[in-house]
């Protein structure tokens, strides 16, 4: 009996230690939308996520203006200061990030140095959770193409070219050109919309104008977060569900928070699956207010037709 009481009080003693180490979380985890100052006094959205690994190491993931989300191997955070190094994706120049921003509460605020050298400024605020309690009820359907003209619709990007025009009864994007993007502004919704576009064709459908539904020619590849089908870098679809070249296919999305559900050709390719956060070439990095749907169109030509939402009341 009193071997056993001494084992006993020996091992709550040694656990008191290992108990007392454990570290604090780092109040700086989480989700957070971000805003970049560019030189031209544009607020360019991006994306962050920071989380433990294990114990005692920062990690994270990120989205920037343009591309898919990249992984970050390390992140420091002490003296209430987050910093932050990746390499760069698409964008200009061969060094890499170098991010900085002061914790405060709910926010964060910077400056970046970019691959090329410039310096600009950066903000951010904590991610909403979108969670929405409660059935949903729809409302009345909504063409938001009405077959002759892009009334309704207003173009950015491009460098100020509309490409888009409607041609008996197809939403049409000749060539390269800016995005189309609704004047009206959804929180949940459901999205019906046919699409075609020529061999190695290149769009996307942003939702709320911040998660790019993604279009590509994916007619017998793998499945990817950049093929048709997915949530461009986040989310991947099950089964490639593409027609080929040329074809008219058919994308129907409910987005009701984060929680997305896609149905391609038919086929649902995501089941209510949360999206993370923005995607690259998103119009705002505001993820609590309502947005537009946006036609990407600087990839080249596509077509559009039948484009119908139904919203949540």
């Amino acid at each position: 009996m009193v071997r056993s009481w001494l084992i006993s009080v020996t091992t709550c003693l040694l656990s008191i230690p290992l108990v007392a180490q454990e570290p604090a979380r780092p109040p700086v985890t989480g989700r957070w939308d971000l805003a970049i100052m560019t030189t031209e006094g544009r607020r360019a959205p991006s994306w962050l996520e920071v989380y433990w690994s294990g114990n005692r190491v920062l990690v994270g993931q990120f989205v920037g203006v343009v591309g898919s989300v990249r992984p970050i191997s390390r992140l420091g955070f002490t003296n209430d200061t987050l910093r932050f190094s990746l390499p760069p994706q698409w964008e200009g120049g061969n060094g890499d990030f170098q991010f900085a921003g002061a914790f405060a509460g709910d926010t964060l605020a910077g400056s970046v140095m970019t691959p090329d050298g410039t310096q600009l400024a950066w903000s951010a605020h904590r991610a909403p959770s979108l969670e929405r309690r409660g059935p949903v009820q729809w409302g009345r359907a909504v063409t938001l193409f009405n077959g002759t003209d892009v009334a309704g619709w207003h173009a950015v990007g491009g460098g100020g070219t509309n490409q888009w025009k409607a041609v008996a009864g197809v939403l049409t994007n000749t060539q390269r050109g800016g995005n189309l993007v609704t004047d009206g502004t959804y929180r949940d919704f459901k999205l019906h919309l046919e699409f075609r576009y020529p061999p190695s064709g290149n769009s996307g459908v942003y939702l709320r104008g911040r998660y790019e539904a993604q279009i590509e020619d994916s007619t017998g590849r793998e499945t990817s977060t950049g093929g048709l089908g997915a949530i461009y870098g986040f989310l991947i679809p099950n089964e490639n569900a593409a027609k080929g070249a040329g074809e008219w296919q058919t994308y129907d999305v409910t987005l009701i928070g984060r929680m997305v559900t896609i149905v391609l050709n038919g086929h649902e390719v995501i089941c209510r699956a949360n999206i993370p956060g923005t995607t690259g070439g998103a119009l705002d990095s505001d993820e609590e207010k309502p947005g537009p749907i946006m036609l990407q169109g600087d990839h080249g030509p596509v077509e559009y037709r039948n484009i119908v939402l139904t919203p949540a009341r």
